[in-house]
């Protein structure tokens, strides 16, 4: 079927038009990630998913044709990505949660893409994490550190083409959502952050019909995923294949915003010295990672990660 044929299911106007199978999402999107198609095709089908607002089932669809194209990588543990634009976000904490969870022994994958924002990548050379030029890089980096940092441009070329097709049509589209859902890494485990909380179960119900088994979603600071220490956050996603939803309770009784925290041209980011409220953005977010990994008792066990971890301490 031609990308075309999915366009006039999607285009054809009110009461005939109908959203995608999951078939043919996976359809739609083996046809977009082929460089012979017409551009013009591709973009009507993107923004029509847009207008009428993605199914579960299409994105299921969409993410499993884009992991059909995906090279081999080495299984992880804990899936990690980072899509989000970090205009409403401080420092990247959450990158010292990543390498709590990797300090306790469980292999971690982040992936990812943010736009012309440089933090995250800024940051991962700061906080000591490798970011693999190659596939096979991403390997040793895993082997060797339990964690690397995979850029969506490395692992799936067409994918990132699809993705950056936002400067043309400028507007967002659901290759956000597929990138974060990529898992490249086919780790049983994954946390994701969104910014716009009615994703939080589009995401959660497209992994179930993914055959998943572990996912936790949060609307996280800025859109990755970042507990704010001072608040209780709504989880959602699943447990063992089964649907979940539950509350990571506030560590704090505090009242301030994320992006207050050390990222300004007089007090820049630093991750060997995190205030109190920065180690409880860590140690939060590091905490709902393990739970997604079904780790006990996950507070606790991030505090003591956090204090006895063998990086990021002030000489």
């Amino acid at each position: 079927m031609s990308l075309a044929e999915h366009v006039r299911t999607l285009g054809r106007g009110p009461g005939r038009s109908r959203s995608l199978t999951q078939d043919e999402a996976r359809d739609a999107m083996c046809d977009m990630l082929d460089p012979d198609t017409a551009p013009e095709a591709i973009g009507a089908l993107l923004m029509l998913l847009r207008m009428k607002g993605e199914t579960a089932q299409e994105i299921a669809g969409l993410v499993s044709a884009a992991q059909g194209n995906l090279p081999a990588l080495p299984q992880v543990d804990l899936d990690w990505p980072s899509y989000a634009a970090g205009r409403t976000r401080g420092a990247p904490w959450f990158l010292l949660s990543a390498k709590l969870v990797a300090q306790a022994g469980h292999k971690v994958l982040l992936h990812g893409w943010n736009g012309q924002d440089v933090k995250i990548r800024k940051g991962l050379q700061d906080a000591g994490i490798g970011t693999a030029d190659t596939l096979d890089a991403a390997a040793q980096m895993l082997e060797r550190d339990g964690i690397a940092y995979l850029p969506l441009e490395v692992a799936h070329p067409a994918l990132f083409h699809l993705l950056n097709l936002r400067s043309v049509l400028g507007l967002r589209s659901c290759i956000n959502t597929v990138c974060r859902m990529l898992n490249p890494g086919a780790a049983p485990a994954s946390v994701q952050g969104v910014f716009h909380p009615s994703y939080r179960l589009l995401q959660a119900d497209a992994a179930a019909l993914l055959g998943w088994e572990n996912l936790t979603v949060i609307k996280g600071g800025g859109g990755e995923f970042e507990r704010h220490p001072a608040k209780d956050i709504a989880g959602f996603g699943l447990r063992a294949g089964v649907p979940w939803d539950g509350i990571y309770p506030a560590i704090r009784p505090e009242t301030r915003r994320l992006n207050e925290t050390q990222d300004t041209a007089t007090k820049p980011w630093d991750p060997t010295a995190p205030t109190d409220f920065e180690a409880d953005v860590i140690t939060g977010t590091a905490a709902a990672a393990l739970d997604s990994l079904g780790v006990k008792n996950s507070a606790e066990f991030a505090r003591s990660l956090w204090d006895t971890r063998p990086f990021g301490k002030a000489a």
